[in-house]
């Protein structure tokens, strides 16, 4: 079985188990974690996460955001100043997180989005270098009303989270769902 079939069938199980309703936002959220360079065969499955999502009984919402900066930048009034200069763009992260952050935020309470529903957000890896998951998730997790799975390019190893193995991890309250070693 390869690596992504794993990481299915590892969701697949734990979408089927009951969902306790007492949990805070951030114990709401999942992390699919899977190395970066399976970063395409996910990307090409996620239908097959909403499949196994609805055979569980619940609903399935998806959010991409692995474009949305270049959705931001097109729409922005100092983008050209920002392309002569790029150093300058660092000023307009905290905006571009802000703007990301209130994505997620209107799929999460979105009206057709239930306690049994859940929000699958991928992209995350593209986001590397402008801003943190970490940053987005503690914007958004007070409105998760069934669960918000991230796909998550990195490792997870002692409670820590690496987004791409490429910067120190950060803790997190969010529940790994990790391929079985051998899968």
């Amino acid at each position: 079985m390869g690596r992504i079939e794993g990481l299915l069938k590892a969701y697949e199980a734990f979408v089927s188990q009951p969902w306790p309703a007492h949990l805070s936002g951030p114990e709401k959220v999942w992390f699919a974690v899977y190395e970066p360079a399976q970063e395409r065969r996910l990307s090409f499955r996620i239908p097959e996460f909403a499949t196994a999502t609805a055979k569980a009984g619940h609903s399935w919402r998806h959010v991409g955001i692995g474009g949305y900066f270049a959705e931001w930048m097109a729409g922005h009034k100092y983008r050209e100043a920002y392309f002569e200069d790029p150093e300058a763009l660092e000023l307009a992260l905290t905006d571009f997180t802000a703007a990301a952050a209130a994505q997620v935020q209107a799929a999460l309470t979105a009206p057709a989005v239930t306690a049994s529903t859940v929000v699958a957000l991928s992209g995350v890896g593209a986001l590397f270098g402008l801003t943190k998951t970490s940053d987005i998730l503690e914007q958004v997790t007070s409105h998760v009303r069934g669960r918000l799975l991230v796909f998550f390019p990195g490792r997870h190893e002692n409670s820590q989270y690496r987004l791409l193995d490429a910067r120190a991890g950060w803790d997190y309250l969010a529940v790994p769902i990790i391929a079985k070693n051998g899968d």
